[in-house]
Order: C-alpha cells, then sequence, then structure tokens
C-alpha cells in the first residue's frame, strides 16, 4: 500500500478540471507514452526484428478503456518512480541516459502529468506492466484518483505496458468506436509505429515531411494535401521544410486555391510535436501573413504548455517563424524566376500574401519587391521599380478601372498601373510611396499636359471678356450646382469626367473604412467638361430652344460620369433611371416631329 507522493491532496482535481481544455486528450497522451515506450525500447535493444504495435480496446459490458503496447515495460520501481511521483519526467531521465541524435529515438510524450489525464474521464485507473529486463516480475498498480494507490505483483505475460480505464458514468462517448477512431485520427495519425483500435490499424499513412523532397512526387504531395484537407480543391504549390540547425522543424506548407476573403480567417496549419498532433493554431508561430497557408509543421523544439496543448513564446519560436518566412520568400522568388508564367497565373491566389507580408515585415519585403507586381495599361506585368526606371520623374499613374479616361492614356503613350480598389492595395500604394521615393496619382486626380490639346481650346473672348470655355463651365455650373472646370481634351469621345484631388480621396477612403461612414459631404469632386465634345457643345445649343432638356441633359452627363467612375451615391440611381427614361423620351418624340 502506498500514498502518492504529490503536495497537495487536491493535485488531482487540478489536472482533471484545469490542466486540459479538451477531455479528448487523454487518448493524444496515453498513445504517446506507449510510443514513447517502444522508442526507449529500440534505443536500447539490438533486435529490430519486433513488430512494434499500440492496441486500443473498447468493453462496453465492463466500460473499460485499455491502451497497451509491447514496449519497454516496468517492473515495481519504475512504476513507483514514474507513475506515483506526479510531474517526476520518466523521459526526462531516460534521455538524460540515453542521449540519441537520431531522430527516430526522440521520445514524444512524459509520463506524470500526461498519464494522468486518464482521470478526466475514468474513475479507477490500472496498469499492468512487464519490464523487459531479464528475470523481471510484472507489476499492478491501480488508483481510483485518490491519494491512495496499491502496488503488487501482476499478470502480464509479455513485455510492455497496458493501461485500463474504467470509464465514469458520464463518458459513455469514449466507449463508442466511431468516436475513438475520430480522437485517434485528430492526434495521432502520423505516429510512428501502427496504432489499432479493436484490431484496425488507424495510422496507415506515414507523414510526408519525413520523407526526403528530392524523393517526394508531386502526386504525394497533392494526396498527403486532401489527406490534411479532404474537402479543399488541389493547391498551387509547396515548400518542403527540412531544418535541422539552429532548431529542428520538418514541414509542408501548401499555398491554397483563396477564393474568399473568409478563408484567410481558417486555421489550417496543423502544427504536431515529434508527430503528435498539438494544435491547429499557429498564429504565435508563423507572421499573421503566412497564416493564410496550409499544411503541417513539425518541431520538437517548440516550447510548448505543460499540458501540450499550445505554444509558448521564446526566442525559438520566433527564430522558426523568421526562418519560414525565408523560406516561403526563397520559394516564391525561385518560382518567379524560373517559371514566370506559372507565377503570374498564381498570382491571384497569392498576392495577398506577398502584399501583406510586404507590408508587415520589412525583410520580407525585401525578399519579395523584385516581384511585387502590377499590369500597366498595356495589361503588362511591371514592378514599381520597372516602371520608375522607365519614367524617371518619380510620379506613378495610377487607376483602378478600366474606362474611357484610361483610353484616353493609353492614346498618349502614358504608362498607367492597374490598382485594386481593395484596402490592401491602397495600403500598399502608401507603403510604396514611403519605400521608393514616389508619388502616386490617380488618373482622374489631376489632368496631365499631355492629354490636353491646347491647339483645340476655345480661348476667343466674347463681348464681356469671357472665354467660350469659360462660358460652358458656367452653363454646366448653374445648371449642375457643382464645380466645374472646361478644358480641351485631346480626344473629342469623352465628354466628362470626375476629378477628385489624390489627397482628398485618400483622406475619404481612410475615414470611410475607419468609421464605416460616408465622408463624400467632406470633400468637393470637380466636373470637368471636354470643351472638344460635341455633346457638351450640343447641350449647351439646346438651352435656346429647351431650357429644361437642356437641365436634364447636363444633369445626365454628370451622372454617367459619376457611374463610370464609380462615384455616384446610390440613392440617386433611381432619379437618374427616371430621368433617363424621360430625356430619351423627349429626343425620340422631337426625332419623329
Amino acid at each position: 500500500m502506498g500514498t502518492l507522493k504529490i503536495h497537495s491532496e487536491n493535485i488531482l482535481p487540478i489536472i482533471k478540471k484545469w490542466l486540459y481544455s479538451d477531455k479528448d486528450i487523454f487518448v493524444r497522451e496515453l498513445v504517446s507514452n506507449s510510443c514513447d515506450a517502444i522508442s526507449k525500447l529500440r534505443t536500447l535493444s539490438d533486435d529490430s526484428s519486433d513488430e512494434w504495435r499500440i492496441d486500443i480496446k473498447i468493453d462496453k459490458e465492463k466500460r473499460t478503456l485499455t491502451f497497451s503496447d509491447n514496449g519497454i515495460g516496468m517492473d515495481a520501481d519504475e512504476v513507483e518512480n514514474y507513475i506515483a511521483q506526479i510531474a517526476f519526467s520518466g523521459a526526462e531521465e531516460f534521455v538524460e541516459k540515453y542521449q540519441s541524435d537520431k531522430e527516430e529515438d526522440q521520445i514524444i510524450g512524459h509520463f506524470g502529468l500526461g498519464f494522468y489525464s486518464s482521470y478526466m474521464v475514468a474513475e479507477n485507473v490500472e496498469i499492468q506492466t512487464l519490464s523487459y529486463k531479464e528475470g523481471a516480475e510484472p507489476a499492478h498498480w491501480n488508483c481510483d484518483g485518490s491519494v491512495n494507490y496499491t502496488l503488487d505483483k501482476g499478470t502480464r505475460k509479455t513485455r510492455g505496458t497496458e493501461v485500463i480505464l474504467s470509464l465514469s458514468k458520464d463518458e459513455d462517448e469514449f466507449l463508442e468506436d466511431a468516436q475513438l477512431r475520430r480522437i485517434l485520427d485528430h492526434y495521432c495519425s502520423f505516429l510512428p509505429y501502427p496504432i489499432y483500435l479493436n484490431d484496425k490499424q488507424i495510422n496507415e499513412k506515414p507523414p510526408l515531411w519525413m520523407k526526403p523532397a528530392s524523393e517526394c512526387t508531386e502526386q504525394e504531395y497533392l494526396d498527403f494535401y486532401h489527406h490534411l484537407f479532404p474537402m479543399e480543391p488541389d493547391p498551387l504549390f509547396w515548400v518542403h521544410l527540412n531544418v535541422d540547425y539552429p532548431f529542428n522543424l520538418k514541414g509542408i506548407l501548401y499555398f491554397p486555391k483563396i477564393s474568399q476573403d473568409a478563408e484567410i480567417k481558417k486555421e489550417t496549419i496543423k502544427l504536431f510535436c515529434n508527430r503528435v498532433f498539438v494544435s491547429d493554431n499557429c498564429r504565435d508561430l508563423l507572421p499573421e501573413y503566412l497564416t493564410i497557408m496550409r499544411g503541417a509543421l513539425d518541431s520538437p523544439d517548440i516550447p510548448l504548455n505543460v499540458s501540450r496543448s499550445y505554444l509558448q513564446m521564446d526566442r525559438t519560436v520566433r527564430q522558426l517563424g523568421t526562418h519560414i518566412s525565408k523560406k516561403i520568400s526563397d520559394r516564391l522568388a525561385t518560382l518567379y524566376r524560373s517559371e514566370k508564367e506559372k507565377f503570374l497565373s498564381y498570382w491571384d491566389d497569392i498576392e495577398l500574401i506577398i502584399k501583406f507580408g510586404a507590408l508587415q515585415d520589412d525583410k520580407f519585403y525585401e525578399r519579395v519587391k523584385e516581384f511585387l507586381v502590377w499590369k500597366n495599361s498595356d495589361q503588362e506585368w511591371i514592378t514599381v521599380e520597372e516602371y520608375r526606371e522607365r519614367h524617371p520623374d518619380q510620379t506613378i499613374y495610377y487607376t483602378s478601372e478600366e474606362g474611357h479616361f484610361l483610353d484616353l492614356y493609353r492614346e498618349k503613350g502614358i504608362e498607367v498601373l492597374v490598382i485594386k480598389p481593395s484596402m490592401i492595395d491602397q495600403a500598399m500604394l502608401q507603403f510604396l510611396e514611403r519605400k521608393t521615393n514616389s508619388t502616386f496619382k490617380r488618373i482622374d486626380a489631376e489632368l496631365d499636359e499631355k492629354i490636353l490639346d491646347p491647339s483645340k481650346e476655345k480661348s476667343l473672348l466674347d463681348a464681356d471678356g469671357r472665354s467660350e470655355a469659360a462660358r460652358l463651365a458656367e452653363f454646366f455650373q448653374n445648371k449642375l450646382d457643382v464645380e466645374v472646370e472646361a478644358k480641351s481634351l485631346a480626344s473629342e469621345s469623352m465628354p466628362a469626367f470626375i476629378m477628385l484631388k489624390e489627397e482628398e480621396r485618400r483622406m475619404r477612403d481612410h475615414f470611410a473604412q475607419q468609421s464605416r461612414k460616408d465622408m463624400s459631404g467632406f470633400v468637393k469632386p470637380t466636373f470637368v467638361i471636354n470643351t472638344n465634345s460635341k455633346l457638351i457643345n450640343a447641350i449647351h445649343a439646346v438651352e435656346k430652344f429647351d431650357p429644361e432638356l437642356s437641365k436634364q441633359m447636363a444633369h445626365e452627363v454628370y451622372d454617367l460620369a459619376c457611374l463610370s467612375q464609380k462615384e455616384m451615391d446610390p440613392k440617386s440611381l433611381n432619379a437618374f433611371i427616371t430621368r433617363s427614361n424621360e430625356v430619351l423620351e423627349k429626343l425620340a418624340c422631337k426625332a419623329i416631329g
């Protein structure tokens, strides 16, 4: 008869209620202990012919779960040390005595607290064990969760250990084959020794990250991805990690197809420690911009909390994150340099990673800036640096949509970058301005002299000393009650457009994103009319015959400009449609007399 060597009689209730956040973890801990027992024996034994195995048996009638292995086993003294003394780590003592650099010899878990997780679901736990030592006697340990236990001679005939859990009355779910299968698949799919649930093997597929990248086929990478994420489409490409200095890290990270912004928030990278699943939340290990990726990471060096449920931040974790980031950028750079067309075909799916990374990490930006690409007005992919080499004046023209105004710049041979109207692209503009000492200007923020035609400018003065252009501007301003400028554009095809200064647009967009309020009333766009447009001049001429129709047509041109540049207030749409029908009706009636 003995008493558990602990400092407080309340330690088991604490373990039971507070140490582990999820009851399922007891399965992981007991199977890990069995793996350790086999690994220890393999380290000590020259005999590699044994068929190692771990068995889990369900007995619904007796309401028991039994975890057994054919590993190293224990004698009575070892049971006393490793089980009865909570927080004494048998694995740590073993590692100190038998250090090995071989990965297959690494110890996964620890007897002690891990073993006591079984009391989360069991009212009584027994151990039947027989040491591998010649002449050893079997030992039997029994404890009902109190501080008292019994340790006497056991009945086991073969080397190894079996742990028998008599389940509590409210834990019937763990007597269901499907439930145990789910837990084992979740935590133990990649453990190194065969695991059987009621004689059916669970872990038939070894983790691909253990295999050298040079020996892995493309199909193996795809199959492994679908094993991890069964319902997902094929990934684009992947990075196989294999680091042994200054820390140990293996894994495969995949670049997924990203179809919705919501997918970014998924927990999609599985974290393992010595092939034991720990968590699918790697936000403390990886930089935020890489959590969009999917895959698996395995490292024995990651510091875990005592229940092995989440990371504890330290220098190693930060180093791991930095190293993984560099590997990702190296893979992207290699793809861009060697298979540029393929890289560009992936751009819609990988640009979030690259842009988020550039914004959040200066070192990452320096590594990816050579392939931080944008389309230009001729549908060519270029970088900001390449644009600046072609246009040394440090002004970079950009637009957020196709349209007649962009055609005007194309006709004049002015290169324009096409920037998406998204928050991240707007943030990238300001970031790149600082990094490259450039100025970004949207093409409808000001008039470049190259798109004007001074030779067609209507500058003749009337009796009142006003030019024809000034009269047109005044006419439209009176009709619309907005700020109007009249300019001689090089093209006659574009009657008018909305011009909003770059600084004002950015301020409006910033406040709208931050407060989600409509800030349009705080900025005043300018309506620019083209004095060379036949439509503009015709509307002015209609004033003499039908002032009301002239006013309606002026509003039509203004609303069409707003609509084409996505500046129309949604509340104005119904009025625009009603007025359009009225104008068309009047013009049609006049045409037929």
